[in-house]
């Protein structure tokens, strides 16, 4: 459903909600910026994440924090580097998450995309939001001295892409039917990009200098189980599907701490993990982060392009001016409550 779309559909949906939540790639300057200091649901859970995330100390070598570098930074490279994507991602999905639970919409399911699934544990009830930013600022201090790496997008099928792999270049993500995503170490995955463009394939790079979902960062990774370990861990109170198993996540696999440390390992099997979730029902998939790429996937699957489900973005889909988030927050409040967003306590445009 385009931005567009959303503002004309008319009332209500009373489909089933599950939140769809992003990860590497969707970042970009000052994502879901023209929200803050105006929707005091959002902006006050952005408050507590950035904090939140604040406490354990800097990430990264900067001289700023990340609430200026989010708010203040227009240089993509400082918003791609794994010291700022990660933990921001993280924040603005949590706040986006806690922005539509705030008008009153209880979500069936979440799926999360890399990233994406730890906030969803947080609004799960899996972890704390001190304790998932903990889990955080651990994993982008270790792969913060990773070694150079990236990611690119390939319209093919991970089985037509297998003759091209090797060197340490692996399939990263499953995020479509004909949307593979690899991930190697820098000079490997150039090689493998340039082979297969000579091949014929259509490959666009990730917004990414760490080579994640790929066994590269299996060093940088050794030895957070023990961090992870310390966190308690309860059950989740609305039922994830995991982005790593396609399945619904159990309660005893949250409480393994392996399964979180693998994460930056482990490839995204977000097309497998949608159509579990899309089986036999008929969902409203509100994408709460930045950009429109979850809901762009989604729209290939047969119960969307059927009608029977749909996708409701709560941002632009490219980065724009402040009033455009607020715009795109607001046609699916439209369309997810009765008479929109509710009255309350708003600064008004902040400027910020």
């Amino acid at each position: 459903m385009t931005d567009r779309a959303a503002r004309t559909a008319g009332p209500p949906d009373d489909r089933p909600v599950a939140l769809l939540l992003p990860g590497q790639g969707s970042q970009h300057v000052r994502m879901a910026a023209g929200l803050y200091g105006v929707e005091p649901a959002f902006t006050d859970a952005m408050d507590e994440a950035l904090a939140a995330l604040a406490a354990p100390g800097p990430l990264g070598r900067r001289a700023t924090g990340l609430r200026e570098d989010w708010l203040n930074s227009r240089d993509s490279a400082v918003v791609d580097h794994v010291t700022r994507s990660q933990p921001l991602l993280f924040a603005v999905d949590y706040a986006l998450g806690r922005l539509v639970l705030d008008w009153g919409v209880r979500p069936v399911a979440l799926l999360g995309h890399s990233i994406g699934e730890v906030a969803a544990a947080v609004l799960s009830g899996i972890f704390t939001l001190r304790d998932a930013a903990a889990l955080v600022h651990d994993r982008v201090g270790r792969l913060a001295d990773a070694p150079p790496g990236g990611m690119v997008a390939v319209a093919a099928a991970p089985e037509e892409l297998a003759p091209y792999l090797g060197g340490g270049v692996v399939v990263g993500a499953v995020n479509a039917v004909r949307q593979t995503v690899l991930a190697g170490l820098a000079d490997p995955l150039r090689a493998t990009t340039e082979e297969l463009r000579a091949a014929g394939f259509v490959v666009r790079p990730v917004a990414a200098s760490t080579a994640f979902h790929s066994p590269a960062l299996a060093p940088a990774m050794e030895g957070s189980e023990d961090r992870i370990a310390a966190l308690p861990v309860g059950d989740p109170a609305i039922p994830v599907v995991s982005g790593y198993t396609a399945r619904p996540l159990t309660a005893a696999e949250a409480k393994e701490p392996g399964f979180w440390s693998r994460q930056p390992v482990d490839p995204v099997l977000f097309w497998p993990a949608l159509d579990l979730l899309l089986d036999g029902r008929d969902l409203v998939l509100v994408e709460a982060g930045p950009g429109q790429g979850l809901s762009q996937l989604a729209r290939r699957h047969p119960a969307v392009r059927s009608g029977r489900s749909v996708t409701v973005p709560l941002l632009p889909s490219a980065p724009g001016p402040p009033e455009a988030d607020l715009a795109a927050v607001r046609a699916a409040a439209e369309r997810l409550r009765p008479g929109g967003l509710p009255p309350g306590r708003t600064a008004g445009p902040s400027g910020v």
